[in-house]
C-alpha cells in the first residue's frame, strides 16, 4: 500500500521518537511512511538539507511533494488527517491567540528537547519507513 505522506522526525529525539511511535500505533503504517532526519541519503530524495532539519518535523504530501508543512504546522496537519482530528484542529484554531501560544510553545521545545527529554544512543528508524536506507532491527 502506498502511504500518503513523509513523517520526517528527529530519530535522536526521545520526544520526537515517542510521538513517533504514538503516531504509529494509531496510523498502523496506512497514512504515513515515517523518516528520521538522520537518514540523510534518504531526504536528499526530498532536497532536504540539515539545516531543513534544523527548524522541526516536516511533513510532505507524497502525491505533491512541493507541498509540505514544518513544525507545529506539521504537527497540526498531521493531527488533522487522523480520524477526528480535524475537529480537534478546527477547535484549536478558533482559540484567539493559542495558535501563537502554540507555535512558540513548539519553537522551545524543538531548540530544548535534547536537554529537556534527552538523546537517544541510537537513531529510531520506523518499521513504516519503506523508503529508508536503513534496515530497523527485528
Amino acid at each position: 500500500m502506498k502511504k500518503n505522506y513523509y513523517v520526517i522526525y528527529d530519530g535522536n529525539c526521545n520526544l520526537c521518537v515517542t510521538f513517533t511511535q504514538l503516531l504509529e500505533s494509531f496510523d498502523k503504517g496506512q497514512l504515513f511512511n515515517y523518516i528520521p532526519m538522520q537518514d540523510t541519503a534518504t531526504l536528499k530524495q526530498f532536497s532536504i538539507s540539515e539545516a531543513d532539519c534544523a527548524l522541526g518535523m516536516i511533513l510532505i504530501d507524497a502525491t505533491n511533494p512541493e507541498k509540505r508543512w514544518q513544525g507545529s504546522e506539521a504537527a497540526a496537519e498531521i493531527t488533522r488527517l487522523l480520524p477526528m482530528g480535524n475537529i480537534f484542529i478546527a477547535a484549536y484554531r478558533s482559540l484567539p491567540g493559542i495558535k501563537w501560544i502554540g507555535d512558540r510553545t513548539y519553537t522551545q521545545i524543538r531548540d530544548h528537547r535534547y536537554q529537556w527529554f534527552g538523546k537517544r544512543d541510537a537513531t529510531y528508524y520506523s518499521t513504516f519507513c519503506q523508503s529508508c536506507n536503513h534496515t530497523p532491527p527485528n
